[in-house]
């Protein structure tokens, strides 16, 4: 974080200072919710949770090196008293970004932020140096503390921004005003909390309608394959920037195609010119996603050229989505545990059969989580779509959600041994050791509460000599 002093910080939450000797000392290392990452000059903000009260390790941080304490009660040692730490830590945010001028880029969507804000930023940062949410750290306490990591030489921030309900992120561009915001997609993650699409469009419009006018720079940057965010731009007054394949897009892509590998590439056209790109990552879904990030880079002055040799450099800078690593024994395991909603299980069913490209793909799938009502709809209808793409053989780990997923390849014609329901992440790890072969694709899929990513660290670790190579 930019220094600032203790009596400062205090003046901008509105807080009281206990046990500080000299307000005047600077706070010159992060500003962290972890013990574990204080570091000398830190501002530890202490969190109440269900099982850990953050101001039990006041004293233990301090002696760290923590300059202070973020805090709802006087704990001993010096601290900035607040009736509310998480709203002061989002006004230490929003002090801290109006203050630097950097140009605050936010993105929401129901599938792919993550990948793509992960895009923006690797993009960005051949222009510029850039900050960007670390992860899927994208609600009102994992957004200002990513805010807060930005310096004087921040020239571009780059957040995502989650919402489970209405009012969501109008809070969070409230904490950190974004000049561009970009909406990707209007899916069915989250449906049974919101209860209906239309209700995720009217949450997910809560970013442009943030946005300031076009006369201040303000730009939306909207999805034009997808109705849903398209109408968004009747809810806007920032300038309206569409990117996708429809042709009335302003930045979109041609010639759209998979290596034998399975990355994409495409012809980008943007405004100042087109420029081809192959990309390092796997799925054809990630051309949504890059042109998502073109559109941002090319409202920045990024030229097409410019762009495309940055997309096609880009890795993956987040663990657990669409993670590809081949064993020495020619297994292939592609670790996409992290999270899944429909969409994002399509596009990785369809990305494994591309990356199979002959060879024999399993997908080993578990639940996906709060989808409501919709939720047997949906996993009978990815299980049919594992058979029609025809998955060499789908691994249903869990209970009544796999079930559903079975079931579903069973009534689209999965008769044989094309799929199986197993109980848990250890019986499906003790099929795959008994059953995978050299030549073998494994994609790992299911809701973060699932925790599938064993499975894929099981694999890793199992009947291979010598160093796993990943790529």
């Amino acid at each position: 974080m930019i220094a600032l002093s203790l009596a400062e910080i205090a003046a901008v939450v509105g807080g009281q200072t206990h046990d500080i000797p000299d307000p005047s000392v600077r706070v010159t290392g992060p500003v962290v919710r972890d013990s574990r990452e204080v570091a000398p000059g830190s501002l530890f903000v202490a969190f109440v949770g269900e099982r850990v009260d953050g101001h039990d390790f006041a004293p233990a941080v301090v002696e760290a090196g923590a300059a202070a304490v973020l805090a709802s009660r006087p704990v001993g040692v010096p601290a900035i008293v607040v009736t509310d730490v998480q709203a002061a830590l989002g006004a230490l945010a929003r002090h801290v970004v109006t203050r630097l001028g950097a140009t605050l880029v936010a993105l929401t969507g129901s599938a792919g932020k993550t990948s793509t804000k992960d895009l923006i930023a690797q993009v960005l940062q051949h222009k510029a140096p850039t900050v960007w949410t670390p992860g899927s750290l994208n609600n009102e306490i994992g957004l200002p503390l990513t805010a807060l990591t930005a310096t004087e030489e921040t020239r571009f921030l780059v957040l995502e921004m989650g919402a489970r309900g209405i009012g969501h992120i109008r809070y969070l561009a409230d904490l950190t005003p974004p000049r561009i915001g970009l909406v990707l997609n209007v899916g069915t993650a989250h449906i049974g909390e919101f209860g209906g699409r239309e209700q995720i469009a009217q949450a997910k419009g809560e970013l442009v309608e943030a946005l300031p006018p076009a006369a201040e720079g303000g730009v939306a940057v909207l999805n034009a394959d997808d109705p849903l965010v398209r109408a968004m731009a009747s809810r806007t007054k920032a300038k309206v920037l569409y990117f996708g394949e429809a042709d009335e897009a302003d930045v979109r892509a041609e010639n759209v195609r998979l290596t034998d590998s399975g990355q994409p590439a495409f012809t980008l056209h943007t405004p100042s010119g087109c420029s081809d790109v192959t990309m390092r990552l796997y799925g054809e879904h990630h051309v949504s996603n890059a042109l998502a990030a073109a559109a941002v880079a090319h409202e920045l002055g990024m030229s097409a050229e410019e762009i495309a040799t940055a997309l096609s450099q880009a890795g993956t800078l987040s663990r657990w989505r669409m993670e590809v690593t081949e064993r020495p024994d020619g297994v292939t395991v592609v670790n996409d545990a992290y999270n899944a909603n429909p969409e994002s299980m399509r596009a990785a069913l369809r990305a494994l059969v591309a990356m199979g490209n002959g060879r024999r793909t399993w997908a080993v799938l578990g639940k996906m989580a709060e989808l409501g009502d919709e939720a047997l709809a949906e996993h009978d209808a990815v299980g049919r779509l594992a058979v029609r793409l025809n998955v060499s053989k789908l691994v249903a780990v869990g209970g009544r959600e796999a079930a559903w997923l079975q079931l579903g390849a069973y009534n689209e014609g999965s008769w044989g041994e094309e799929s199986v329901h197993v109980s848990d992440a250890q019986a499906a790890v003790d099929l795959l050791r008994s059953e995978l072969r050299p030549g073998d694709v494994v994609l790992v899929k299911a809701s973060r509460s699932v925790g599938l990513e064993s499975v894929a660290a099981a694999l890793l670790a199992t009947g291979a000599e010598g160093e796993v190579a990943a790529r």
